[in-house]
């Protein structure tokens, strides 16, 4: 049965739909020389399929951060993250393995596809786990220019040595975000940038070695999870290039007026699919999952483990609540174990870092660089 805070959520679709086309008719005349923009979010996937997603905008490049930025300053830039011009309706040419393949932009701006790389690209590339895409906009150029328009990417598949994946949560996982706080949310969201945002303490180190696994020639492919909207993503490659932190997949969410996605459900909802998503396009991979007390991963994580028996290696959860919610996640630990996961709740990056060496999932050398990295952090 459907409630008024549904119909409240129904109505503010249907007018943010009309008001994009509206805004995206007048600042068609308004804006005729603002140049486009393709944004690629990093494609990832197997020998047997690879998901590719992006958007198309009217704007321009925002600036370089810098740790000497004002609060003035990060704050216009999340203004023109947030105050997109999204291009809907345009046919997006992608090119990868010598094949193009097309898709059009939805209402948001935002396009995706799913392509099969051919057999043996793995076989013929040895070793390999970035693989070149182009994008360019069919019928298009630049306003005044004149020149095609175009965006070089890459995709991350797999490789057939790979021991097992990683998928990670964000907020209060990897970036210090209060998430529990709305007000803390907003204040590091806003007025904050790349340089000034602070990661958990040992976080860099023990991915990589999550990365390396226990013998360094290996490659595991690390995804990152989050709730947070497809407009943070410049600030989120950033952070992590600053921070040393592994390269991979960044899987955020559209910040719309969907009535799926503004539920209180809606965190559940979005990480269990793009998790799914992961787990799908690499069927032969076990994984370790990290995230958080704070927004349901506990919840999510222990689904995941049902969902896809034998599949999931060990799960760390980073105690950032009250006591009064340690004993919600200490059930859904048992209810883990129960499927033989291991799913510690853990203060520290060093002692899920320990845990993951005593079972061979990292190299036991790495722990003391670890530790050396979570004291810098913490300094």
């Amino acid at each position: 049965m459907s409630t008024w805070k549904d119909f409240l959520l129904t109505t503010a679709s249907g007018a943010e739909v009309h008001f994009d086309r509206l805004k995206n008719r007048l600042f068609g005349r308004l804006d005729a020389d603002k140049p486009y923009k393709i944004v690629y979010y990093r494609g990832f996937g197997s020998p047997s399929a690879v998901w590719l997603k992006g958007r198309v905008l009217r704007e321009r490049d925002l600036s370089t951060p810098s740790d000497n930025d004002r609060f003035w300053q990060n704050l216009l830039a999340t203004y023109q993250r947030f105050e997109s011009d999204e291009v809907p309706g345009v046919t997006v040419r992608v090119e990868a393995f010598d094949k193009a393949y097309t898709t059009v932009t939805d209402e948001e701006g935002y396009f995706e596809v799913t392509i099969n790389p051919p057999d043996g690209v793995l076989i013929a590339n040895p070793g390999r786990v970035w693989f070149p895409v182009r994008y360019s906009l069919d019928g298009l150029v630049q306003p005044t220019t004149g020149e095609p328009v175009e965006k070089e990417g890459y995709m991350m598949i797999s490789p057939q040595f790979s021991q097992f994946g990683v998928i990670s949560d964000i907020d209060d996982t990897v970036l210090v975000t209060g998430a529990t706080s709305l007000l803390q949310t907003a204040r590091l969201t806003f007025l904050g940038n790349a340089y000034t945002r602070l990661p958990f303490a040992g976080v860099a180190a023990f991915y990589r070695a999550l990365q390396s696994g226990p013998i360094t020639t290996l490659f595991n492919p690390i995804y990152y999870v989050s709730s947070s909207p497809w407009n943070l993503y410049d600030l989120l490659i950033d952070f992590f290039r600053i921070q040393g932190i592994p390269k991979g997949p960044i899987l955020l969410r559209d910040l719309g007026f969907d009535p799926a996605l503004l539920s209180s459900d809606s965190h559940h909802t979005h990480k269990l699919a793009m998790i799914r998503k992961v787990l799908d396009v690499n069927p032969q991979l076990p994984f370790v999952l990290i995230g958080d007390s704070g927004q349901q991963d506990p919840e999510i994580y222990t689904q995941v483990v049902r969902e896809n028996p034998g599949r999931i290696r060990a799960i760390y959860i980073r105690d950032v609540t009250p006591e009064t919610r340690d004993a919600s996640v200490r059930e859904l630990i048992r209810t883990a174990e129960t499927s033989h996961v291991p799913m510690l709740l853990v203060t520290d990056t060093v002692a899920a870092a320990e845990h993951a060496a005593s079972l061979g999932l990292i190299d036991s050398d790495t722990i003391p660089e670890i530790r050396a990295d979570r004291q810098a952090d913490k300094e």
